[in-house]
């Protein structure tokens, strides 16, 4: 067998060999080797730090032009490549190719949208209350920022807190997640051509607990953009506040959807097959707690049952697949774990709970629902983080609505109904960031905020002109005459 490509670091413009490789395996074909893609060590990610905040004074001051360029190109490369990087987005993560290409599309478009951020800085011109005084308010960057991405959308969320954060005129330094280092690399290598200075943009992948620590611990840090785990994303937030660094954090969630008696049956069943199975559940806006009102609830049942029937699970690259694999042992692990919790808790099983095989060895799993599931089980409570769903059946939308908000999460929450009155109470009475009416709960667009409330998330929001909030500082200026 030939030795596998390596893929280095990239640390203050040089692509740099790491202390250390990992090797990338396609999880719906476990033969198929990717890469083996560089591990920093600690004094790598320590240049990377350093040669970002060597770059910021002259990048947080740069033209507006430039910047808007560099990223548009970068968006532009990205849109004309997107079924080669959707490809390996699917090879590396596990996505259906339909998916992983709207995956890239949408991380080409976000540096579309951040590049013409560039052109749209604005600020406030008030007079003061003191006569032949004015006032500026104006933002800017916030400085080096680390960012912190997670391996269920390896090249959406890296773009997502890359651009704006360029847009913005700050310094990165991104440790993808070390199961899927590919997509990043790739966007890496397009951003390394794009016309960036050395040092703004600086690549240094790993684990957590070398790569991660260092950055989350540097005082020369000023922001971490965190998105991953509940209990990782606590531990930064206490790190960063302890040393008054920003923070961000989009962690986990037990997204509900509502089934009420009025909806529109074959909507909502494909609307919760969506939200809970595809994508292989691998979603944090994915809902795994299906609260469905009495009325409604066997048809239901019976209908997602039968629907579940048509599911095609298989290699990701492989034309008719619905859902392709887990996208590791561990994490199939995870998952298999928790439909033996449910069985035990006393949850029927409706369909799925077992693998499936496939031509190729991989970690193939069959979409799982439970049924007849109670609010205080374990699988209606923890975030499963894989194609298992479970029906909870309650009497009414009053119970419905309780029952979705009694969690601890509050990323995204959706309704089925045809009912204007019900569709607008929930919309303002979900404790939830994001609220979904009559569609799934999984997918949102690029220009507006995403995230979420409770323990989902923390700090400001993601995506869209809300992306400011976090990216910069603001400044507020007074001009006597």
């Amino acid at each position: 067998m030939s030795q596998a490509q390596r893929f280095d670091n990239y640390i203050n413009g040089q692509w740099v060999a790491g202390a250390d490789y990992c090797v990338n395996l396609n999880p719906s074909e476990l033969s198929d080797v990717i890469g083996e893609y560089a591990k920093a060590d600690v004094a790598q990610v320590n240049a990377a730090i350093d040669a970002a905040r060597a770059a910021f004074p002259a990048w947080s001051t740069s033209g507006i032009q430039a910047r808007h360029d560099a990223l548009d190109k970068v968006g532009s490369e990205i849109l004309a490549r997107r079924e080669e990087l959707g490809t390996l987005l699917a090879r590396e993560e596990g996505k259906t190719l339909p998916e992983a290409i709207g995956e890239v599309t949408r991380a080409g478009n976000i540096f579309k949208f951040f590049a013409g951020e560039c052109l749209r800085l604005s600020g406030d011109y008030v007079p003061s209350v003191r006569p032949g005084v004015n006032v500026e308010v104006t933002r800017e960057a916030l400085g080096v920022v680390g960012l912190i991405t997670p391996w269920n959308f390896p090249i959406a969320i890296p773009a997502w807190k890359i651009a704006p954060a360029l847009a913005y005129g700050n310094c990165v330094v991104i440790k993808p997640a070390e199961l899927v280092p590919g997509c990043a690399w790739a966007l890496a290598e397009i951003i390394s051509r794009a016309g960036f200075p050395a040092g703004v943009f600086n690549l240094v992948m790993g684990s957590g607990r070398v790569v991660g620590d260092v950055l989350v611990n540097s005082p020369k840090v000023d922001g971490i953009s965190f998105t991953g785990s509940v209990g990782v994303g606590r531990q930064i937030a206490v790190s960063c506040v302890s040393r008054q660094a920003k923070v961000q954090l989009e962690m986990g969630g037990k997204n509900p959807q509502i089934i009420l008696d009025d909806a529109d049956l074959k909507q909502a069943v494909e609307l919760s097959v969506q939200s809970a199975f595809y994508s292989t559940g691998q979603r944090c806006t994915a809902s795994s707690r299906l609260i469905v009102t009495a009325g409604i609830h066997d048809q239901f049942v019976a209908a997602m049952a039968e629907r579940m029937k048509s599911i095609k699970v298989g290699h990701a690259l492989k034309s008719g697949t619905d859902i392709g694999p887990v996208v590791s042992q561990a994490q199939l692990d995870q998952d298999l774990k928790y439909i033996d919790i449910g069985q035990s808790e006393g949850a029927r099983l409706v369909s799925g709970g077992g693998l499936v095989t496939c031509d190729t060895e991989g970690y193939y799993l069959a979409p799982t629902l439970f049924a007849d599931s109670e609010a205080a089980m374990r699988i209606s409570r923890e975030e499963i983080f894989g194609p298992v769903a479970n029906v909870v059946r309650v009497a009414d939308y009053d119970a419905a609505l309780a029952m979705a908000n009694d969690t601890e999460f509050g990323l995204s929450a959706g309704i089925a109904t045809t009912s204007l009155k019900y569709a607008n109470h929930f919309k303002r009475h979900s404790q939830a960031g994001m609220v979904m009416v009559n569609l799934p709960t999984a997918g949102v667009d690029y220009h507006v905020p995403f995230g979420g409330r409770k323990g989902s998330s923390y700090g400001s929001r993601e995506q869209g002109r809300y992306a400011q909030e976090f990216y910069t500082v603001v400044k507020t200026s007074y001009i006597g005459s």
